[in-house]
């Protein structure tokens, strides 16, 4: 840390140096998080890019008391990263309240997904924040847990038992449909 209080220090005064060492120490780090929640490379490598020009623009406004400056920058990223989640294309919203890319989409759309998505609502509504936050929303199990304001242990318990819920429900349905198949 004494070694990256001084980078940081350089890097509030506009050393590029510190920019290059600081990108190079902690670059692999953001983009794996980055690659999780976009799933491409191009436009992961592009946000990568645009988070450490954030950084470099907002350097003054990183303080050490508050926090890592790896946590800063990883929140940077997320932030962008969802930023642009969220507006990539203008979606589309159906009858049924469902939002899509496009028309095609909404038509073509499988009874698979149509299954899971009333499993998911569905659930309590713990269960359904906790699946939510975490595999739609990208965030890791500390991140939810704290945005949930419930300790880590019991949230990994809302994922589990969430989980074990859509499991059952979705097998049920499964089991049904398979009855009615056999019964034509």
């Amino acid at each position: 840390m004494q070694n990256d209080s001084f980078l940081i220090q350089q890097l509030k005064d506009k050393d590029e140096r510190a920019l290059s060492l600081l990108y190079d120490k902690y670059a692999g780090a953001i983009y794996s998080v980055i690659i999780k929640m976009v799933r491409d490379e191009g436009k992961a490598q592009n946000l990568l890019q645009d988070t450490f020009m954030t950084v470099w623009d907002k350097a003054e406004s990183y303080d050490a008391n508050k926090g890592r400056f790896y946590t800063w920058v990883f929140r940077i990223a997320r932030n962008k990263t969802l930023n642009f989640l969220r507006k990539v294309e203008p979606l589309i919203q159906t009858d049924d309240f469902s939002v899509y890319d496009s028309k095609e989409d909404a038509i073509s759309i499988d009874a698979k997904y149509l299954e899971l998505n009333g499993a998911i609502t569905s659930l309590e509504a713990h269960h359904k924040e906790a699946i939510e936050l975490v595999y739609f929303k990208g965030l890791t199990h500390k991140e939810a847990h704290q945005q949930m304001d419930v300790p880590l242990g019991t949230f990994k318990s809302y994922v589990r038992q969430a989980l074990k819920q859509l499991r059952q429900t979705y097998t049920k349905t499964l089991s049904l449909l398979l009855l009615i198949l056999k019964a034509l």
